[in-house]
């Protein structure tokens, strides 16, 4: 029997009261708000929606009693549909504080999914800013007892008859209902994920240990809080160690990103690979490769000039990072093995949204492995389940207190996913070696099974595609017996106005022999692809930017005579 590898997390005996104390929502509102009671917990970038810890505590507590005025008590859920704000937290902890469930919704659910989710959770309140409201229904709203504008906490809608001062709550019980995650995920099915009080301050715990965080921290929050990774992460991570959180008002653009990390300097930043992808591969690559003096360093004394790039991209992040966390999707492997030369604080992350979410974690100031998604979070178990004896390969099952209760309503798609013994089938492949450092390789649902009963792993593919210049993004998939690459091709590699004239099929199909005879000149042979079909608009996704591959298992791509043959 294998040697269990020793853990790599620090003890901290100064903060175990805290992890023992915090095992509910009520529990860490408490602790916070008394022990950092004057220092800042959130504020937007510029200002706005300033609270300091006791503050927050007022209003928290000033939202409740409201709702309890018009009978919303303990149980009764409590829809959030809004852009990121501070106020977004006030919204959250007035619910889950005093016994109530949280249902936060993403910013980008369209009409359709806001009214289906309203319904299925049977929420009897809606915290909604302006810029969501054209999206509820007259009929969805008729079904609320309260809607409240997120931005001022004023009634949108209110019923007198409804104010009988019998909205009993209680202090909630760690294994109680805290918030329901509706996740729709890659593919296509929404559920609604269960998580507890004790699942989210497990998550607090195991994000503690993995990167350490204190009051000195500053929190830029770019993610949505709707998500699980940004909110047990950064969102509620913060309020925990008694740090302040920043938000941006607006969208995360390169412009607005780079303003915010100057005025803020973060110390700590959440990301999704795409972010810091685009960073290396549009800003810092195409300025090395234009500049003689840095084409001939990274040719001569690579070391020294990675050394310089890791400096100046910590300085564009406002010089005092000292965590970007990259979870949501696997990272691009170039760009690893560029940031781990560049000795840049990056550390990668994985979990799912039923894990609350840490799975495993990168230690930041650890040996970087590259590929990997680092060791077994704090108090997580994991095992590799049904492993193929040739390469090792197996699903990651996982158990632990970060476990959700199950899918909201659903005990029969619960029941596919968590056995008998508490074990979570996260429908994710991967590899262990030796230290127990674990190697993601795709997902079992997008396994493709070759000609000789191997596995394929599309996401393998799409990373030897997407580093191909010219090319945006690409989704690999099986049609008709054969390997087919779809491809996003970035906008000033094909010009689309042109798509009836000769040249722009001319240099369409250049690009895409390029990109066939590239990858079946770089993978195994059983990985080659067939065709490759080229797509005019971005590729849908999720929260975390990973393509909605449901949405394109019909699609041929966008090109002209393609469509004709659908």
């Amino acid at each position: 029997m294998s040697k269990k590898p020793k853990s790599p997390y620090k003890a901290w005996r100064k903060y175990r009261g805290r992890e023992q104390y915090c095992t509910t929502l009520r529990k860490v509102f408490d602790y916070a708000t008394t022990n950092y009671a004057k220092k800042v917990a959130y504020q937007f970038v510029d200002g706005g929606q300033k609270y300091t810890y006791d503050e927050f505590r007022q209003k928290v507590e000033q939202l409740s009693m409201r709702m309890t005025r018009f009978g919303i008590r303990h149980g009764d859920r409590v829809a959030i549909f809004s852009q990121n704000m501070p106020n977004w937290v006030v919204a959250f902890f007035s619910a889950t504080a005093f016994g109530r469930v949280a249902v936060p919704l993403l910013k980008d659910s369209s009409e359709n999914e806001l009214t289906n989710i309203l319904t299925h959770s049977e929420s009897k309140v809606l915290f909604i800013s302006k810029m969501m409201m054209p999206k509820l229904t007259e009929e969805s709203a008729k079904k609320l007892t309260l809607i409240i504008d997120i931005e001022t906490f004023e009634f949108i809608k209110k019923d007198n008859e409804d104010f009988k001062c019998n909205g009993w709550v209680k202090d909630p019980q760690p294994d109680d209902l805290a918030c329901i995650l509706y996740t729709s995920g890659t593919t296509g099915n929404a559920k609604g994920v269960m998580l507890s009080h004790r699942n989210i301050t497990a998550n607090l715990a195991a994000s503690f240990k993995a990167k350490p965080a204190f009051k000195r921290d500053r929190f830029l929050s770019i993610l949505p809080a709707a998500h699980a990774y940004e909110m047990g992460v950064s969102t509620l991570y913060s309020f925990y160690v008694g740090a302040t959180c920043y938000t941006l008002q607006k969208a995360p653009t390169p412009s607005i990103l780079m303003k915010a990390m100057a005025e803020v300097k973060p110390t700590i930043v959440l990301s999704v690979p795409l972010i810091i992808e685009k960073v290396v591969k549009s800003s810092v690559w195409p300025t090395i490769k234009k500049s003689r003096v840095l084409s001939w360093a990274e040719r001569n004394v690579p070391h020294i000039l990675h050394w310089f790039i890791g400096k100046r991209m910590v300085k564009s992040f406002g010089g005092k990072l000292e965590f970007f966390g990259v979870g949501g999707a696997k990272l691009d492997p170039e760009v690893e093995k560029f940031l781990i030369e560049c000795k840049f604080p990056y550390a990668v992350g994985y979990g799912l949204t039923e894990t609350s979410p840490l799975v495993c974690n990168v230690m930041v100031n650890k040996k970087k492995h590259l590929g990997s998604i680092g060791v077994a979070s704090y108090r997580v178990d994991i095992r590799l389940d049904n492993v193929n004896p040739a390469n090792g390969e197996g699903e990651i099952v996982v158990r632990g207190d970060n476990v959700m209760l199950g899918y909201y309503k659903d005990p029969e798609r619960t029941l596919q996913v968590l056995d008998d013994e508490g074990w979570f089938h996260t429908n994710d492949v991967a590899t262990v070696d030796a230290q127990g450092i674990y190697y993601i390789k795709g997902r079992l649902n997008n396994t493709i099974l070759g000609p000789s009963g191997e596995n394929i792993y599309p996401e393998e593919i799409e990373q030897v595609i997407n580093n191909i210049e010219g090319v945006e993004e690409s989704l690999v998939m099986e049609r008709d017996g054969k390997l087919v690459a779809l491809v996003k091709f970035e906008d000033n590699a094909i010009d689309w106005d042109q798509a009836t004239e000769d040249k722009f099929f001319e240099d369409l199909n250049a690009r895409k022999k390029a990109v066939l005879d590239w990858v079946n000149k770089t993978v195994g042979k059983n990985s080659k692809i067939g065709e490759v079909d080229a797509m005019k608009e971005p590729f849908e996704k999720t929260a975390t930017q990973k393509i909605r591959r449901f949405k394109y298992k019909d699609s041929h791509g966008d090109e002209p005579d393609k469509k004709t043959e659908k």
